[in-house]
């Protein structure tokens, strides 16, 4: 039996990459003055680059930052902060409107049910996953170990250092548990760190070079058509 499975949050839990992070860093933009919106394709585009304030340095590094936003709030990074810190409550509105993923909350339930441990691993901000962990319900939220988010190490995916520290948390072999991941750097990162892991694609990852995964599927499935359950998970630990 698998002991403990860990989630990816964005893509994984909820779909939110296009329609609430995209958005909420277009609003962000829009509120501080700043001549920038991504469209859906630039933005999968940036999506390589894992972490939404290196995102946005990545992409003023390339198309040139607002010089009189720098100066006014004093700093290259004190600007990514600010708009960061915008975007994130922008999106955590915006997320309560999207549905879970399907068989999140099913493979969930059937993980309390037999005892198998729950946590979280994910570059999204704290206060976000927060929000998303409230669309499963008071129980559900509760039954997650841990959540490890945003700048919570020093190096994000695809660097392993998360999936590290989930095993600290853990105190368990990494072959004894399950990953949930969606993207090639989630998978490289739990990969790196001894995890099997299972790929769910999602809107952006789905062309993605996987061959690393345990085993790729295009969602996990709702009670009437499972494509996952705990006992796939389990045979991915064996």
């Amino acid at each position: 039996m698998v002991k403990a499975i860990i989630f990816d949050c964005d893509g994984v839990l909820v779909d939110t990459e296009r329609d609430a992070h995209r958005v909420g860093f277009n609003r962000a933009f829009a509120h501080f003055g700043i001549d920038a919106e991504w469209s859906v394709e630039r933005y999968g585009e940036l999506l390589k680059v894992a972490g939404g304030k290196e995102r946005m340095t990545a992409y003023f590094d390339e198309d040139g930052w607002p010089e009189d936003k720098v100066a006014e709030y004093g700093g290259k990074q004190e600007l990514i902060a600010a708009l960061h810190k915008y975007k994130t409550a922008e999106v955590s509105q915006i997320v309560q409107e999207l549905p879970v993923r399907p068989g999140v909350l099913r493979i969930v339930d059937e993980a309390m049910a037999s005892g198998v441990r729950l946590g979280v691993c994910t570059t999204s901000n704290a206060k976000f996953i927060d929000a998303v962990l409230d669309l499963f319900g008071a129980e559900r939220k509760a039954a997650f170990e841990f959540v490890h988010a945003g700048d919570v190490v020093s190096k994000k995916k695809p660097d392993p250092e998360i999936y590290e520290l989930a095993t600290k948390s853990l105190g368990l072999d990494p072959k004894e548990c399950v990953v949930i991941e969606d993207s090639r750097n989630g998978l490289l990162a739990s990969t790196g760190a001894g995890y099997p892991t299972l790929i769910t694609t999602s809107t952006y990852t789905v062309g993605e070079d996987f061959s690393e995964a345990a085993r790729v599927v295009p969602e996990l499935g709702d009670a009437s058509n499972p494509q996952i359950t705990l006992a796939d998970l389990s045979a991915l630990t064996a």
